[in-house]
């Protein structure tokens, strides 16, 4: 009696623990909220957008795009640390929501450090070193002798203070021992018109935006701040070719609610790499000047750390006192 007793609790336990186990591993059971920290149209939100259609694709959950911007993407980010962790609220993060506001803001709506679990960058974008015609220069070599011998004197063009353009040159600077006059401007056709005009001499701006001015002969495009060569400007060196260990990309990537399942962030990741591989999207990426660099929630999660050191180190270089 005790036997048969014992069988059929075992073979009870047997049946439920496989379909409880099946039911926590049932991802995703519901549709996906992509949070995008700025407005329709930009680089972000076609990125979140080509997810969600090929994710769609394959498991038949729709996937809603939620534009959340204001404050730098502190919004959006501080929305999703919030979120359920159940994997189903991701955002878009960049090098801005999760390297450098950290630094530059006092008062955030999250802790990014704490608040997320990185799943995988995305794609990553170029930014284009211009100068304006007037300058005697036609690379990098000849930039940095004429930028010594003119020591303080150019005056370069940024997107605003503690933006990652001006940020990118502090980090030029640095690196080759130079010294220019900032000069900060609300938007980037302002800064793009004084740069044509002469009125600065130098700036750092988007691939997408630059390129076009450098192909057209506006300004001149001397070199590009990823560690290799744009796929679609292959003639622009690479600025770390001249100046060794210069790296300064614009990357977007996903984050999820800190605790999401690491079988879930796992699986995103493995999304993630299949997503951006795919001819179709590599020709989209291309097309805006950006590449895919998908990587393992753990390779991220170091590579978040290593960005958050190196703008943190650029910002006090700098002087910007947080805000």
């Amino acid at each position: 009696m005790i036997r048969r007793r014992d069988l059929l609790l075992t073979a009870a336990a047997a049946s439920v623990a496989p379909m409880g186990a099946r039911s926590q591993e049932v991802w995703p059971r519901k549709p996906l909220t992509v949070v995008v920290p700025f407005g329709a149209g930009g680089s972000a939100d076609l990125v979140a957008r080509i997810f969600g259609q090929k994710f769609q694709d394959k498991y038949g959950v729709p996937v809603v795009i939620e534009n959340r911007g204001g404050a730098g993407g502190s919004i959006a980010a501080g929305l999703v640390a919030r979120a359920s962790n159940d994997g189903h609220t991701l955002l878009i993060g960049s090098v801005s929501t999760h390297a450098i506001q950290p630094s530059l803001l006092s008062k955030l709506p999250s802790d990014t450090e704490k608040d997320f679990a990185p799943i995988s960058p995305v794609v990553e974008f170029p930014t284009l070193l211009i100068v304006g015609n007037e300058l005697p220069v036609h690379n990098i070599p000849e930039l940095i002798s004429y930028l010594k011998r003119e020591d303080g004197k150019v005056n370069y063009g940024s997107g605003g203070n503690g933006t990652s353009s001006h940020l990118c040159m502090v980090l030029f600077m640095r690196a080759t021992g130079t010294s220019m006059t900032h000069v900060p401007f609300r938007a980037t056709p302002d800064e793009m018109n004084a740069l044509i005009g002469g009125h600065i001499g130098l700036a750092f701006d988007g691939m997408t935006t630059a390129w076009a001015l450098a192909k057209g002969g506006s300004v001149r495009a001397l070199g590009v701040t990823t560690a290799k060569r744009a796929a679609n400007a292959p003639e622009i060196p690479a600025i770390g070719e001249t100046v060794p260990g210069f790296e300064a990309v614009g990357w977007q990537g996903f984050f999820a609610p800190a605790g999401t399942p690491q079988s879930v962030l796992d699986t995103l990741a493995d999304e993630v790499r299949r997503i951006f591989s795919l001819p179709d999207v590599a020709a989209t990426l291309l097309s805006i000047g950006g590449s895919a660099r998908p990587m393992r929630p753990e390779e991220f999660a170091q590579f978040v750390r290593n960005e958050r050191g190196k703008w943190a180190e650029v910002i006090r270089g700098a002087g910007l006192q947080s805000q």
